[in-house]
């Protein structure tokens, strides 16, 4: 298991990406943008793009083949979200909502719900993005990182080590 947690970033839509790459950085984590063409990103050491290509969901199958518990997954796509918190991954929403084990049902229902309207016509989409949306993302995310630096610290002290056999 990696000593560090990973940063995973859904960049296609991820209005974001610079905050991300901020925190990250402040806690000496690796990011990985997914998506299915280049991007422009923010400079930083420890940012990668993964280009994918094929399906439509190619980046999502991506990031869930990577993930590993105490990982760090930022997307807006809820499917995705339901994928990576099952391999025990932290999960933040662009506007700082964490997906958990205990809200995912309902955000699974709400989304087909909200399909199944906008196909009648009804409602839009989600409220634009502003910047109470970014500062919550700010602070979800270093919380986040702090819990999933911490699980990963003590997962690796748990774990057993091989003694060193003599010859």
């Amino acid at each position: 298991m990696p000593t560090e947690p990973h940063v995973y970033v859904d960049a296609d839509a991820c209005p974001v990406k610079p905050e991300a790459v901020k925190v990250a950085e402040r806690h000496g984590l690796a990011v990985t943008f997914v998506a299915n063409a280049w991007l422009q990103l923010p400079r930083a050491p420890r940012v990668r793009m993964q280009v994918v290509t094929g399906a439509f969901d190619a980046a999502d199958d991506w990031i869930v083949e990577q993930v590993v518990a105490a990982d760090v997954v930022v997307t807006a796509d809820i499917p995705l979200a339901s994928r990576c918190l099952k391999k025990g991954a932290r999960v933040l929403g662009p506007a700082g909502k964490p997906f958990t084990a205990d809200n995912i049902g309902n955000a699974l229902a709400t989304r087909e719900l909200m399909s199944d309207l906008r196909a009648y016509g009804v409602g839009g989409g989600p409220p634009p993005f502003g910047p109470r949306d970014r500062s919550r993302f700010l602070e979800a995310l270093e919380l986040a990182l702090r819990e999933a630096k911490r699980h990963r610290a003590a997962s690796n002290a748990s774990s057993p080590t091989t003694p060193a056999t003599a010859p």
